[in-house]
């Protein structure tokens, strides 16, 4: 039990400070290395919460497709010319105002919800496996769905294959 309260904690401050590294670093492709990092450690969370399928969607979708395009779309950006603009505009005292804000809520959240968040629990053998549950339910139930979004993705992917193939030429 100690041990999962400590990994919960190690993960989230990893979680938590690779997002901060994400929107404070000059170069895109760091920022894109540190979502990465962010979302990974989501990932194992997930893990650790014993969600299995959303771990692993988290890891196959969002790691492995969002940002492989995200690192697409910055070594096609120029990035020479966005580097000598300005990172911030004027309007930073809102930004801030609005992070104070929302500090202040969730000190108030934590200080006055102590000791109410007790989560009902389930009996120990009451709950199937969620991987092995949603499997079936998705290749059963919904077969043609899944396959025709399977097929708009295919041609999406085709699509913008062929756009920047004639882009490129």
């Amino acid at each position: 039990m100690m041990f999962a309260q400590g990994s919960f904690y190690v993960l989230a401050a990893v979680a938590v400070v690779s997002a901060l590294l994400v929107i404070t670093r000059r170069n895109p492709v760091h920022s894109a290395i540190y979502l990465i990092v962010t979302l990974l450690s989501v990932a194992l969370l997930y893990l650790q919460l014993q969600a299995e399928f959303i771990a692993a969607v988290q890891i196959i979708l969002y790691i492995g497709g969002i940002m492989v395009l995200f690192l697409f779309v910055i070594m096609l950006v120029k990035l020479d010319v966005a580097l000598r603009q300005p990172p911030f505009n004027q309007q930073w005292w809102v930004a801030g105002a609005a992070a104070l804000v929302l500090a202040v809520e969730l000190v108030g959240v934590i200080y006055l919800g102590r000791g109410t968040a007790a989560l009902p629990q389930a009996p120990p053998g009451s709950l199937q496996p969620n991987t092995e549950l949603i499997g079936r339910t998705l290749y059963q139930n919904y077969m043609l769905p899944f396959e025709i979004a399977s097929l708009l993705l295919l041609v999406a992917m085709v699509g913008a294959v062929l756009m920047a193939r004639r882009k490129a030429s």
